[in-house]
């Protein structure tokens, strides 16, 4: 979502938003979109992504990752509220880098305070919006590492992960940071969410090594009716993602659902395609992993770009997506176990380096800023490749460390037992 740094003023604020006029309060219909939209997200990740990833592993782990995706959802909110935010969103300091603590514990946090953000919705509603993108963000690197990690180190990884990547990088972005300066066009998470997640996720995959078994060992998910539930939850909950960073019950969040919805359908039907061509048969697996490739692909363009844009931006997430999960896979063999890097990694990649091509006036966009598509597409690049650069770096820093304090990974006899019964002495299955 973009977003202006919270000393910024209402006038500045209206430049970005039209809806928000110089002088508004706090509006009731914008203020109800944005609670309908707050819930949508976390409904994404609960139960929509917990029951997506619990689906796609072997039974003996469902249940372990079901209660990660949960836990999460809970230490996150925690965090967000203590220093999370604040650090996001809170005054730039260190040359924009991060937020101060200027917010910290949320103290002045009132009733009926608006948003310095979004002043057409109370602050309260803007806290928990973002808090929202804040669980689902390191919920999703739960599918790199699945089945093979102390719930502990996960624990540990995805708290200081938030703080050290997560923040920082939403505060460039959304918070006033350096990259919002540059003009960076991000609406709704490509960088933030997408890129964070899926450059964390290679790197854990990398650290911790491959399951037992791959890829020689055929792994295949458990319950796909559980997957395509999830999945079902996940493409209406984007809505909340794509259209709720519009900030208000505008033309901006109409258009930014339209193209969401396109991008979805157009990168399930082009990775069945290619499904369909290499293998023989379209697979219900493709079909919906190529939807979360175009949902993850369209959400930094989706405040930015008209349904062509949408179109085309689907049909390259589709394939592109289909061919770096392939490349992950069977080239590289690297076991990214649920792909998070080929789909929300490369996704948000493409999803950035597109807006600066089909946000363009011709294509039926919002325009460009005086750079141009060239200018557009090198800020677009430099803030790839920054993000790439602190996550990975910080992530295999925070992984190594981590594991210096509790192993990353449990033995291989307990992950032959598998994780529910080996770390939460449970299983979901009468065996």
């Amino acid at each position: 979502m973009k977003s202006l740094t919270r000393i910024m003023s209402v006038a500045a604020a209206a430049a970005v938003w039209p809806a928000i006029a110089v002088g508004q309060t706090i509006d009731s219909g914008d203020t109800a979109w944005m609670l309908t939209s707050t819930a949508l997200v976390l409904f994404m990740t609960l139960p929509g992504l917990a029951l997506f990833y619990a689906g796609l592993v072997r039974r003996r782990n469902a249940l372990s990752v079901l209660m990660q995706c949960f836990a999460i959802a809970c230490v996150m909110s925690v965090l967000w509220v203590v220093c999370g935010y604040s650090l996001a969103f809170g005054e730039s300091s260190m040359g924009g880098l991060v937020g101060s603590f200027s917010l910290a514990q949320l103290t002045n946090l009132g009733f009926d305070t608006p948003s310095s953000v979004l002043p057409n919705i109370p602050e309260s509603v803007f806290v928990m919006f973002q808090m929202t993108f804040a669980i689902i963000t390191p919920a999703l690197i739960v599918g790199a590492f699945a089945e093979r990690m102390r719930f502990s180190a996960m624990l540990l990884f995805t708290s200081l992960w938030l703080l050290l990547v997560y923040a920082p990088v939403a505060h460039w972005v959304w918070g006033g940071g350096w990259l919002d300066a540059m003009g960076f066009r991000d609406f709704a998470g490509g960088a933030v969410v997408h890129v964070t997640a899926g450059s964390a996720a290679l790197v854990a995959a990398l650290v911790m090594g491959n399951r037992r078994g791959f890829p020689e060992t055929l792994m295949p998910p458990h319950n796909l009716t559980m997957t395509v539930t999830g999945a079902c939850m996940l493409w209406v909950g984007w809505f909340g993602f794509n259209a709720g960073s519009a900030g208000a019950a505008n033309g901006a969040a109409g258009m930014a659902m339209l193209v969401t919805h396109i991008s979805a359908a157009v990168g399930s039907l082009t990775w069945m395609a290619c499904e369909w061509v290499k293998f023989g048969k379209p697979s219900v697996l493709g079909i919906v992993t190529g939807m979360v490739a175009g949902l993850a692909t369209i959400t930094p363009a989706s405040g930015y770009v008209g349904p062509l844009g949408g179109l085309i931006i689907g049909i390259v997430a589709g394939g592109g997506c289909f061919m770096a999960t392939q490349f992950m896979k069977r080239v590289m063999k690297i076991d990214d176990s649920l792909d998070v890097f080929p789909v929300h990694g490369v996704g948000g990649m493409i999803g950035l380096l597109l807006t600066a091509v089909f946000s363009a006036a011709s294509w039926g966009g919002v325009g460009l800023d005086e750079g141009g598509m060239g200018g557009q597409f090198m800020t677009q690049l430099i803030g790839i490749l920054a993000t790439l650069g602190w996550c990975c770096v910080v992530s295999f820093a925070l992984l190594k460390a981590i594991n210096l304090i509790v192993p990353l990974r449990v033995s291989a006899e307990e992950e032959t037992d598998g994780l529910d019964l080996v770390l939460h002495e449970e299983s979901g299955y009468n065996l």
